[in-house]
């Protein structure tokens, strides 16, 4: 027996966000701006008539629910892994690509985080998508417009998640509570849900966490409370949230709103952001924003950024003292030697 084998997995044992994935399209909620009623991709996939999209997803959404294509649509759904293992070494591929609109399907091609193909591997995919052989899913964290080739975004429609609201996370919540076999009040479950900001993953596996450590049938305030510990923000220093956190920055300044200003530049330093780059950006906001309503605002971001500097570096001699190898009379000794 493989580790891999195929075998029946017990229901309680499946995390309980696996178990609340969507079968039908009754079944999802939020994202009305694309699937409410009259909406052109509800319209297309009730009528059959789905075409390639490319799903952007923030990196704190849950993407996953939408490779159950197969069961929101009757045409035929095929992971990239077996297709390439059907295809692999195999000579009669074009029959049964010219077989499959004969038989009245097509095939769903779902690739989860496109964006880490390279320009050559999405390449492959544009004859069968410009044939209409493949119906492609694509799902990525990531802007399309940078990670996906044009020639791909062209034949392809895109289509912008948004973050589940609180109203929405509670009803997802109390659709789960039957699984955990537990109740809970209103105001616990909107607590779970404002916690998760907009990820109904994070909100199931909190409220699971929470239901082990439960007794009596009821959800436990306590260890709703000692699950939720501290709060993980999102960030990435060199991704899409990064720029949205330095444009709000600025454009709160801009607006003489001190504490919409005073919070994103807390959330960038909470998040582990290099604190030369955000003085940088005080100094730029100084001279461009600000300029003469103010004088000294360049003057007191200049102070800042020397202070910063003259931390930073004091903190880097310290933890060269404490290295001997890497202290700079070592390395200095290192070169001469080289000489």
């Amino acid at each position: 027996m493989s580790l891999f084998d195929a075998a029946p997995v017990d229901e309680q044992g499946r995390p309980l966000a696996e178990r609340m994935r969507p079968e039908r399209l009754e079944d999802f909620v939020g994202q009305e701006h694309i699937l409410g009623p009259g909406k052109p991709l509800r319209a297309q996939i009730e009528s059959d008539r789905l075409t390639s999209i490319i799903l952007w997803v923030r990196r704190a959404l849950e993407k996953r629910p939408w490779r159950n294509s197969s069961r929101i649509t009757p045409r035929r759904s095929s992971s990239l892994q077996r297709r390439a293992q059907r295809h692999e070494g195999d000579q009669g591929g074009d029959g049964r690509r010219r077989a499959q609109p004969a038989l009245g399907y097509r095939t769903v091609l779902f690739i989860d985080e496109i964006h880490r193909f390279n320009k050559a591997q999405q390449d492959a995919f544009l004859p069968y998508v410009e044939r209409g052989d493949v119906i492609l899913i694509g799902a990525t964290t990531e802007n399309p417009s940078f990670e996906v080739i044009s020639a791909l975004l062209s034949r392809s429609k895109v289509y912008a998640l948004r973050p589940l609201t609180v109203e929405e996370t509670v009803t997802l919540l109390g659709r789960a509570l039957p699984r955990v076999g537990l109740t809970a009040a209103g105001d616990l479950l909107e607590q779970i849900a404002i916690y998760a900001g907009g990820d109904a993953r994070a909100a199931y596996n909190l409220l699971e966490i929470a239901a082990a450590a439960s007794t009596g049938g009821v959800l436990d305030r306590q260890a709703v409370e000692d699950a939720m510990q501290r709060r993980t923000l999102l960030y990435d220093k060199g991704g899409e949230e990064h720029y949205n956190l330095i444009s709000a920055l600025h454009k709160s300044v801009r607006s003489s709103d001190p504490d919409a200003a005073l919070y994103w530049l807390a959330r960038m330093l909470e998040a582990g952001e290099d604190r030369m780059y955000l003085v940088r950006r005080l100094v730029r906001m100084a001279i461009e924003d600000i300029g003469l309503a103010d004088p000294r605002a360049v003057e007191q971001a200049i102070a800042c950024m020397q202070t910063v500097h003259f931390w930073e570096s004091r903190k880097a001699t310290r933890r060269w003292r404490r290295s001997p190898s890497t202290s700079p009379s070592r390395l200095n000794r290192t070169r001469l030697i080289r000489r």
